[in-house]
This record gives structure tokens, sequence and C-alpha cells, in this order.
């Protein structure tokens, strides 16, 4: 299944059924964009059965993976209920330390995380870096002060850094922009599931209190981190590695899939009596800087924030929330589940009507204004009812936004490299919103939270105007570009150079 090279030529398969390399260009890659080949050299085959192979392979290791990743992350905020920080005798203060340092070391390592993906495999990396957290979640069990719980917290952050940028960009190494949202809400949707199951699975481990000699928050975290290692090792026999690898496709489904990935996103990706130019995907520094001066990356950082503020605030303290409405811990924690569950299924929903009628930004904005709708219904009252129907309707709408989010970028963003590092920075950057997040609801404040729900709804505000100048400008750039085509002004440039230029290339379009 894995491959044994970041690009590799496929040659022969080995007797454990892994492809074997030579230097140079790849002959799936060679097969894809040899002279005259064209989408009609591969009308025979059924892109839908491959689609379908492709998500049944792919899809359920990754939400599996990101699962246990949000689970591991998220579950301090079921430890705080059942009694983590009288335990370890930490202030209000303290505890909201522990939550935000864990985003800054995130943030740091994700773009060198991203880089080594394509470098190292994904098959060895993502679980090479499961096993880490896993390993830190576990010890978070025994810990005993709140230096303890801030060094683990930090650590993890380090570990965990790889796995979601990872998997996102990833999975853009198989699917066209067209078809990534859909892909990137199943596997998103993991978390929400997550979310539910967090519920779930911490209402049933506290009752082993006592066992051992242990409180059941440290069971909390004691278990969730072993399953964290044992699904690790299992992933590194399971994650398949690149398309010109994979031992599920033929060889000319290999060879379509490259086909559709190089040539997507420039109009003459279908136009056969026109240059065609593909993407580029070997590895030069300055894709890598080309990310970092990308205008559209850092303005949709703020689109982020206003989505990943309000998923970290719910996912950190939603059942603190529902608690300080008047339930127990128990109900607390089973009253989570129906917002996760319906969440996962509505992002779903909305990712498919995205990639079918193929734009972004009115799902994205409709979203986000779920999210605005939500948390006010939240900060006008505190009658239980209403405040738990905004908190459902606030979290449908993060979950579908944040992966309508995600593909957006990621769709607007062309060559292997500057997406790897595009992506990292976005989510890396923008998860500093976590850092803000952590400490939006105070304790002091409970229970209406009335600072926590009015700051989610600033975030979001702000992501709607960036919204708002990321779509305006990308409708002027593309007519601009389509008038420069008009007038014959792509002539000037080799396809190489067109291909370099990547996303900048007057070829190229913007989804919107």
């Amino acid at each position: 299944m894995s491959s044994t090279t970041e690009k590799p030529t496929v040659v022969e398969a080995d007797e454990a059924g892994h492809e074997t390399h030579e230097n140079g260009i790849g002959h799936i890659d060679a097969m894809a964009m040899a002279p005259g080949v064209s989408y009609e050299s591969f009308a025979h085959l059924d892109e839908k059965k491959i689609l379908r192979k492709m998500d049944v392979r792919l899809i359920p290791m990754l939400a599996l993976l990101y699962l246990l990743s949000f689970l591991d992350r998220g579950n301090i905020g079921n430890a705080k209920i059942e009694g983590l920080q009288e335990d370890l005798k930490m202030t209000d203060n303290q505890y909201n330390l522990c939550l935000t340092v864990f985003f800054f070391t995130y943030a740091v390592f994700e773009v060198p995380s991203n880089l080594l993906l394509k470098r190292l495999r994904p098959s060895r990396w993502l679980p090479t870096i499961m096993v880490a957290w896993g390993t830190v979640m576990t010890l978070m069990g025994i810990v005993q002060n709140f230096q303890g719980l801030l060094s683990a917290r930090l650590f993890l952050g380090v570990a965990e850094a790889g796995l979601y940028p990872g998997c996102a960009y990833y999975l853009t190494m198989w699917y066209c922009r067209r078809e990534i949202q859909l892909r990137q809400a199943m596997f998103f949707s993991a978390a929400s599931i997550a979310g539910a199951f967090s519920g779930l699975l911490a209402f049933a481990i506290a009752k082993l209190d006592g066992l051992g000699g242990l409180e059941g928050w440290r069971w909390i975290f004691i278990l969730e981190g072993l399953a964290t290692v044992v699904v690790a090792v299992s992933a590194f026999f399971l994650l398949y590695d690149f398309p010109e690898t994979a031992t599920f496709l033929t060889e000319e489904e290999r060879a379509f899939v490259i086909f559709r990935l190089k040539y997507q996103g420039h109009l003459e990706a279908k136009d056969e009596s026109a240059a065609r130019v593909a993407q580029a995907d070997e590895f030069q520094w300055k894709y890598v800087q080309d990310a970092f001066k990308d205008w559209q990356i850092w303005v949709n950082i703020f689109v982020y924030w206003g989505i990943v503020c309000p998923l970290y605030g719910i996912s950190l303290f939603l059942p603190s929330i529902i608690k300080n409405l008047g339930y127990v811990s128990s109900t607390a924690q089973l009253l989570t589940v129906p917002i996760y569950i319906a969440a996962a299924i509505i992002a779903v929903v909305v990712a498919y009507f995205s990639d079918r009628v193929g734009k972004r930004s009115p799902f994205v904005v409709t979203c986000m204004c779920f999210i605005l709708i939500g948390f006010i219904l939240c900060i006008s009252t505190g009658n239980p009812g209403v405040v738990y129907a905004g908190v459902f309707i606030a979290t449908a709408g993060i979950y579908s936004g944040f992966a309508g989010n995600i593909a957006w970028l990621c769709n607007n963003l062309s060559g292997g490299y500057k997406r790897s590092a595009g992506m990292a920075i976005q989510i890396g950057v923008g998860n500093l919103g976590g850092a803000f997040a952590s400490n939006f609801y105070r304790q002091v404040d409970s229970p209406r939270y009335i600072l926590g729900h009015a700051l989610e709804i600033g975030f979001t505000s702000v992501g709607l105007i960036a919204a708002t100048i990321l779509i305006v400008n990308y409708l002027r750039i593309n007519r601009e570009r389509a008038k420069t085509i008009r007038e014959g002004g792509h002539s000037r440039f080799t396809n190489e150079e067109l291909s370099e230029l990547g996303d900048r290339a007057v070829t190229f379009r913007y989804v919107y």
C-alpha cells in the first residue's frame, strides 16, 4: 500500500505489494502527462467508481485518526467537570492557561509537519505523530499538579500539530477541487462525532472513579490515550501514500487520477485546442515563500478565526455551559451528544451541495450567519431551552462552515508544496483562535457567559467581513484575467512559466 519515496516511479510491485521506484519521472506521471493524452483518453473509465474506491479506502481511516485527535485535545473539558481542576488545586486562570498553551506549539509546528508529510510518506509520518500524542495523553492521566498538566498540554500541541493539516492536505493529493469539500466534511465530521463520543465515553469512563486509586478524570486521559496508540500502530499498515502507488487502483486508473489533479484549476484543463498547464509538484523553497506572501491566505485566516473560535469555545466548554444551566455533570455530558451528531450530518449535506454547484462562499457565509444567530440566542437570555437551541444552531453552522472554508482556500492554491504550506499556515495561525477561545468562557462569568458569547459574535462578524473581501477580490481578479486571455496576454508565457506561477497565473481561476 505504501510507497517508498515522495513521488515514486511505478516500475514493478515487490512481493509485499508495495511499489518499487527509480529516480526520474514516474511511470504513472509519464502516462498521465504524455503528449496527446486528454480526458477522452480515459473516457472508458468509470470516474464515479474510482472515486468510490478511493472514498472507501481513504476516508474511514482518516476520520478515525481525526476523531481520536479531536477527542484527545478536547477531553480536558470533560475531565474538568469530573473534578480535574479541584483535584489539581488549580485556579480558573491556571486551567485556562493549560488550554491556551496547546495552541501555541500547535501553530508553530504545522508548516514543518506538512512539508515533511510528502517527504517522509503519509503512512509513516501520520502514525508516528499519533503514537507521540497518544503517549502524551496517557501520561496526562498521572499528572499531579498545574505544572505537570501545563507541560503535557505543551507537548500535546507539538505532537498533534501535523494531524489535521496533514490529513486535509493529503486529501488534495487524491481529489480534485470540485470534489474536495464533501471529503473534507466526511473526514472533519469525525470531530463532531468525537464531540458526541467524548460525552458518552467520558460519562462511562468516569464510572471507573476510584479504580486503582485513580480519579475518574484520570482514566479518561489514560484510556483514550492508549486507544490512540493502538490505532496508530494499525495505521502504519492501513494508510495509503500516493495515487501513483495505490494498489487498489489499476495502472490506468492511477494515471487518470494524476491527470485530473495535474490539470485542475487552469482554463486549459479541458480545452484540448489550447496549451495545457500542469500543476507544479516539485519542491522549491520559493513555493513555500509564495505561500507566506499570499494575500488570500492571510485574509482567509480571519474567516477561519470567525469559525474556529466558536468551534473551540464549543468543544472546550460545551459540557460546562450545559452543566451551568442547572444540569448535573452526567446529564450535561449526554446532552452534548445530539448537538454533535446533528452537526456532522448537516456538514456532509452542505458539502455535497457545495461540491455539486462548485461554489464555496455562499455556503461558508450562510453557515457563519447561523453561527451568529446561535450565539445571539445564547446571549439574549438565560432560559436553558433557548440557550441549548442557540448552541445547537451555532454548532451546526460551525462544522459545516469549517469544512467549507478549508476547501475554499485549498481550491485557490495551485502547486503541491505551495498548497501544503498554505494550508498549514491557514490552520496553524488560524488555530491560534483556539488560544483566544480558551479564555472566552471564564468560570466567573457563569452561568450566562455573556462575555464569551459576545466575543464569539465579534469574531464571527469579523470573519464575515473578511469573507466579503475575498469574494470581491476573487471576482475582480477573475474578470481581469479573463480580459487578459481575450487579448492574448497568456501567449507571453510558456506552459512551464504558467505552471510555476500556479494560482497567480493568468490562466488560473479562483473559486468563490
